[in-house]
């Protein structure tokens, strides 16, 4: 982001924010809580500007013109180490990169697993589908209506994969060609936010030679982004279902997003979809 860019009145709101933020930082720490005496005669509580500047390794006068928001130049090391001197956790150190005009490093992948709080938001979304994938489309979490409606069973670890392996899901889903060139763009899209990740280049490669249907759009480097759309797909028990989808990130897990399915509104796919799940339950029972 350039910040030269911006209006007058933007330059101000972010000067203002800038200053709020780092002096809000600065109060909540004390000098015991980061290794130094606590001296006498302060009249504000939380560390000082020049103990910020000398713990960070910059300049004070350098510190201080970055807090009044002034148009400085700054690097990436600079700001993780304000950042790591006041103890700034990840959505606040995002925070911090966008008020001095850099993009954000990207997280790490998330190795974390899927919290219970998030598995109860996919199980309670039955009988509708809904399941969770990392950034390398590996599905996390799948709730039964997403495993009856798309046929994943163990097999199926990972969404590009089971689109272009999976023989049922492919002969379930209506025109598959222009879903097929939709997921590849998306994935490509993702491959390009993550240049460091060389997972995403091997896992191309291995679809490149396990599918010539992947490997012709591939080839075509076409690229998409939408995070929202319809499925339509002719189920062999409970005939055409028709969902609207949407994909909403999960900041708690980098990389992660949920995808929701609900039934297209005034059609039968809803009371098509409960009488598959139920007698999928009584099958069980």
């Amino acid at each position: 982001m350039d910040i030269s860019r911006l209006s007058v009145e933007a330059r101000r709101r972010r000067s203002s924010e800038m200053r709020g933020f780092l002096r809000s930082r600065r109060a909540r720490l004390t000098p015991e809580d980061v290794g130094m005496p606590a001296g006498g005669g302060r009249r504000t509580p939380g560390l000082r500007r020049e103990e910020v500047a000398v713990l960070a390794g910059v300049g004070v006068s350098w510190y201080t013109w970055l807090e009044q928001g002034r148009e400085i130049n700054v690097s990436e090391d600079v700001l993780d180490s304000i950042a790591r001197v006041l103890r700034l956790g990840p959505a606040e150190r995002e925070h911090l990169y966008l008020l001095a005009g850099l993009n954000p490093p990207q997280a790490p992948p998330a190795n974390r697993q899927v919290t219970p709080g998030l598995r109860r938001v996919i199980d309670g979304w039955m009988p509708r589908p809904a399941y969770v994938i990392d950034r390398h489309w590996n599905l996390v979490a799948v709730n039964r209506a997403a495993r009856l409606v798309f046929g994943y069973d163990e097999s199926d670890y990972n969404c590009l994969v089971s689109y272009f392996t999976n023989a049922r899901y492919r002969s379930a889903i209506c025109d598959w060609e222009d879903g097929a060139r939709a997921i590849v763009g998306r994935f490509r899209a993702d491959a390009a936010r993550y240049p460091d990740d060389p997972e995403f280049g091997r896992l191309a490669e291995d679809m490149c030679a396990a599918s010539a249907a992947f490997a012709d759009i591939w080839a075509e480097h076409g690229i998409g982004g939408a995070t929202e759309g319809r499925k339509v797909l002719n189920h062999p028990d409970a005939g055409q279902l028709v969902f609207d989808y949407t994909t909403l990130p999960l900041p708690d897990l980098p990389g992660h997003r949920i995808v929701l399915h609900t039934p297209e509104p005034g059609g039968e796919t809803e009371g098509r979809l409960g009488a598959l799940t139920d007698r999928e339950s009584v099958g069980v029972s």
